[in-house]
């Protein structure tokens, strides 16, 4: 492979498993089962990467493209941890020593103008994460999660519904959902399952029945789209974290993983009275 038949090429593939093939090669390729476009440009700094465990530094760039990576799709959020991978091949024959030079995800995600930039980062972002446990009287564990081993599809802990009002992509009315009990959600999920938000989600806030049955949800931001009046979507039951909410709401105080009988803060600092 000569200098002026190398070409790069990316492959970003989302959450949802959609994935984007781009080249800075000024005609389509195909490699690794994937088609590279050349019309949605993309290029990136130069790819640091240290020998040890330090993290990889670099920036991608490009311009927003209707059928690739699309404006709404970025403010929604859907691209954030992409994974990204990107060789360097031959355009010529492109599975003929093709080089894996990077792979990682994408981390921040800015827009100036029609241009977006997004961090790049490696493998070895994770590791800088904290780890092992935390010594606390509430449950470290994320409901749903293989620890907490609550299954969020089970009707004992959500429901579906459609939309009926949205207000902002953030409050969203029922006239009359009253399964659950007040404030059953709060702490919870709404996760949009059709039309133009699908895969969105967000935390809620406050979960509010009144007497008639109407029942109220605010969620703590917008979701990234605006869903639709009937528009399906999914209300998962909110968690505090507390044995008593694990024992009598989930029934699952045996995958219950805080530390309930921990002397509070106030026991270990109170002065000791000497018999």
């Amino acid at each position: 492979m000569t200098s002026t038949t190398i070409a790069r090429a990316w492959s970003v593939t989302r959450a949802d498993g959609m994935v984007v093939g781009l080249t800075d090669h000024d005609q389509p390729l195909h490699f690794n089962g994937i088609d590279f476009r050349p019309d949605s440009g993309m290029s990136a700094r130069a790819i640091v990467q240290g020998a040890g465990l330090s993290v990889d530094n670099s920036e991608a760039a490009g311009i927003l493209s209707h059928d690739a990576i699309s404006e709404p799709d970025l403010i929604a959020g859907r691209w954030d941890g992409a994974e990204v991978m990107l060789w360097e091949l031959n355009w010529q024959q492109p599975s003929a020593g093709a080089r894996l030079i990077f792979r990682g995800s994408l981390g921040e995600i800015t827009r100036v103008g029609s241009q977006f930039k997004a961090d790049l980062r490696g493998l070895s972002e994770p590791l800088g994460k904290a780890q092992g446990r935390v010594y606390h009287p509430r449950c470290s564990a994320q409901l749903g999660d293989a620890q907490c081993r609550i299954d969020l599809d089970d009707p004992r802990f959500g429901l579906n519904a459609k939309v009926e009002i949205a207000e902002e992509g953030r409050v969203f009315t029922w006239k009359a959902l009253n399964t659950f009990d007040d404030r059953w959600f709060e702490r919870g999920v709404l996760r949009v399952e059709g039309g133009t938000a699908k895969g969105l989600s967000g935390t809620i806030k406050n979960d509010r029945l009144d007497a008639s049955g109407a029942r109220r949800i605010e969620l703590w931001l917008p979701l990234g789209a605006m869903p639709e009046t009937g528009d399906a979507v999914r209300l998962i039951a909110g968690c505090d974290k507390r044995g008593p909410t694990c024992r009598l709401k989930f029934d699952n105080y045996l995958n219950f993983r805080g530390f309930p009988h921990l002397p509070s803060e106030e026991w270990l600092v109170a002065p000791r009275v000497e018999r």
